[in-house]
Parts: structure tokens; C-alpha cells; sequence
């Protein structure tokens, strides 16, 4: 989708805003971590919390996480271990995948592949003792793709999605796309500016051309119909990618060309850092 004049005008607008002005804008929907290892404990702490209260009600935690960010996961492992945190009674549902030019989702062993990635950091670390059942933590697949929504209905609904904020404002892949709110699990296209970002962070030397163009991922049905929408917006590089679009998330009007902006309305709190708050050096 191309930027039309007065979304490029709002941010041009959201740009001058100082860090300060963004935080008194923002009110209780913005929380401000010092850098990004605090936003990963804070991260941590939100999860391992949510999971508690709901084990002390007797009901269960279901949940949709991201493999992006990923630097929770040492720390949530350390606070289900310090408090013994059962975790009989949760679903983990992933929120993407992806995969071949032929459907086929990546195997763990990819480097690449969210599961992998999941499972190393997260996953393979939880003991029997903890309760986690297998059968309740799905990553999207070309096998269990059209079922993804029912599933969910089924166990009665999100109660919180997790997730990060992607530089074109998707929430797991769901790129800007006429109708988007109301999309479900598919497969998808990438565009441009995802691959491109994507393949810096990735450690692939640049690779474009072996990169992934084609994922599938829970619908912004699933994540707007949350309970609660929690969303981490950091930079976690050297470069400034993520600036932007965090003023979008809080201000931008909504819009399909930024899926993010259709939180509005709904419970949603964004969390970042203070490299991610900053201004661009550059205002264009």
C-alpha cells in the first residue's frame, strides 16, 4: 500500500514530537523502559504474573506469543523456575511461521524457523515437572493452518496476545491489507519492507534473495479479539527502524496501511525503550 499525503504528513507531525511529549500523550497506554534488557524482564514479568493469577482463579492461561522478541524467554524461564510456575493449564499459540515457495513451513533445525528458535530459547528448557502439555503450544503450519481459528473458539479465546510491532505496524505477519481487522490464519505474502528488515536483523549477510517471501500467521481477527493486546516495540539494533512506528501505534489513525493502529478501542499497552522513544536524528 502506498503512503498517501496526509499519512505522510501525520508523520512528519508524530516525528517532532519530543520523548517527553510522546509519554504525556501516550498516558497510562505507554510504558517506558531505561533499555532493553529492562523491557525484556518487564516482558518476562507480565507473562510469568498473568499465568500465576490465572492458575490462582483456576482458570487457564491462553495466550498468544512471538518469536520477535525473544529476550523474555531466558528471564520468564527464571521466574517459572524461582516460583514453580505450573503450566498444566496454558496454550501457547505462536503467533507465525515461515515458510517455502511450496507451503512447506521450516523445520526447527532452520535457523530461521520460529519453532527453533522457540524451542531453544523457551521451550526445550521446561521440564516434565511444569506440566506443559505439547498439544498446547501451536505454531501456524500449512498442516493446522485453516483450523487455527476454531481452535482457539474452542478453548474459549485469547486471554492476552504478546507480540512485537513490525516496521511496516504488522502484529505477527500481518502486513497491511485492505480489510485486515478482519483477516484470519493463512498464508501470506511478505512485502518489501519486512524481507528487507527481517533479513538485516536475521544475520543472513544480506541474503534477499534466499530470504523468506511467504509465512503463515495468526489473522488480526485472533489478536484484536484478545482480552488484552500487550506490545513490545523496541529497536534491538543499531539502527533507528522501529521509531517511527511506535508514534504511529499510539497516534496514527487507523488504518489498514499500519495494521497496529486497529488497537484502538480495544485494552492495549505498549511498552518500549528509551533508544526506541527517541527522535529520528534525521526528521524528513
Amino acid at each position: 500500500m502506498a503512503a498517501t499525503p496526509a499519512r505522510k504528513q501525520e508523520i512528519r507531525t508524530l516525528q517532532a514530537l519530543s520523548p517527553e511529549e510522546v509519554i504525556e500523550r501516550a498516558g497510562d497506554k505507554l510504558v517506558v523502559c531505561e533499555d532493553l534488557d529492562a523491557l525484556h524482564r518487564q516482558f518476562a514479568e507480565e507473562i510469568a504474573a498473568e499465568i500465576r493469577t490465572q492458575n490462582e482463579s483456576g482458570q487457564p492461561s491462553r495466550l498468544i506469543l512471538p518469536v520477535g522478541p525473544t529476550g523474555q524467554y531466558p528471564y520468564l524461564l527464571q521466574l517459572i523456575a524461582r516460583d514453580s510456575v505450573p503450566l498444566r493449564d496454558c496454550w501457547f499459540f505462536f503467533m507465525d511461521e515461515y515458510c517455502n515457495e511450496d507451503g512447506v513451513v521450516f523445520p526447527p533445525e532452520h535457523p530461521l524457523s520460529f519453532q527453533g528458535i522457540a524451542r531453544r530459547e523457551f521451550l526445550d528448557h521446561l521440564d516434565s515437572s511444569y506440566g506443559l502439555d505439547s498439544d498446547h503450544v501451536i505454531f501456524p503450519s500449512e498442516q493446522n493452518i485453516h483450523d487455527l481459528g476454531s481452535i482457539i473458539r474452542n478453548v474459549g479465546g485469547i486471554d492476552t496476545c504478546y507480540g512485537g510491532i513490525g516496521i511496516h505496524g504488522h502484529v505477527a505477519f500481518n502486513e497491511p491489507s485492505d480489510g485486515i481487522s478482519r483477516l484470519g490464519p493463512r498464508r501470506v505474502q511478505l512485502n518489501n519492507f519486512t524481507v528487507t528488515i527481517n533479513a538485516i536483523r536475521a544475520q543472513v549477510g544480506g541474503n534477499l534473495e534466499c530470504f523468506p517471501r511467504e509465512a503463515y500467521t495468526l489473522g488480526m481477527s485472533q489478536i484484536l479479539g484478545a482480552r488484552h493486546i500487550r506490545l513490545y516495540c523496541r529497536n534491538g539494533t543499531p539502527y533507528d527502524w522501529a521509531n517511527t512506528v511506535l508514534r504511529i501505534a499510539l497516534f496514527g489513525t487507523p488504518g489498514d496501511d499500519y495494521p497496529v493502529t486497529h488497537i484502538r478501542g480495544k485494552d492495549y499497552l505498549i511498552t518500549t525503550d528509551q533508544d526506541t522513544l527517541a527522535s529520528p536524528q534525521n526528521l524528513i
